[in-house]
């Protein structure tokens, strides 16, 4: 994920690694912080593999910044990333969103669709968050006021997610 996230941002335009952090704290810190100790050495990585280019400018105070941008190589992997998320980047939400939010990146409408169709038949698979004697226990059933209230969120929460993906496969397969 967050290999995904640093070549998505610099897909987008170069920045030095602040601004990246920022960024990807942004999307996902609230929920999945990213400290420096991961961060840069997957930009490490990611240039040595020659995904990233970088190179050294003057900062705005005192310290020079190393700018990154995205090599032809690099934008060739985020495609490939785009186009066959792993397993967990459908079925978690944190992941999931950090995929949507670089998707439009993929130049053809088509494989956007099956990465949401993915997303959706994944979202249509009968489950729950508790279960009773190996059966998914539903909102009306969980006998505790706060289980129900996990239960009746996501619930809500997945009809939305289900309704927008639905509308945004239609319009991508026009």
């Amino acid at each position: 994920m967050l290999e995904l996230s640093i070549l998505g941002f610099l897909a987008e335009q170069p920045l030095h690694g602040y601004e990246l952090k920022e960024r990807i704290k942004a999307l996902s810190g609230h929920v999945r912080p990213v400290s420096d100790g991961a961060l840069y050495p997957a930009i490490t990585r990611l240039v040595t593999a020659g995904k990233l280019d970088q190179h050294t400018e003057d900062g705005a105070s005192a310290a020079p910044r190393r700018m990154l941008s995205l090599t032809e190589t690099g934008r060739e992997d985020l495609l490939e990333r785009l186009r066959h998320p792993r397993p967990t980047e459908i079925t978690d939400q944190v992941r999931f969103n950090t995929v949507l939010s670089f998707l439009r990146h993929l130049p053809d409408p088509h494989e956007q669709a099956a990465v949401l169709r993915r997303r959706l038949d994944f979202l249509l698979t009968p489950s729950s968050l508790f279960y009773r004697e190996g059966e998914p226990v539903t909102a009306e059933e969980a006998g505790d006021l706060f289980r129900q209230g996990v239960l009746r969120v996501a619930r809500a929460t997945g009809e939305a997610e289900r309704a927008w993906l639905e509308e945004a496969i239609a319009t991508l397969e026009e």
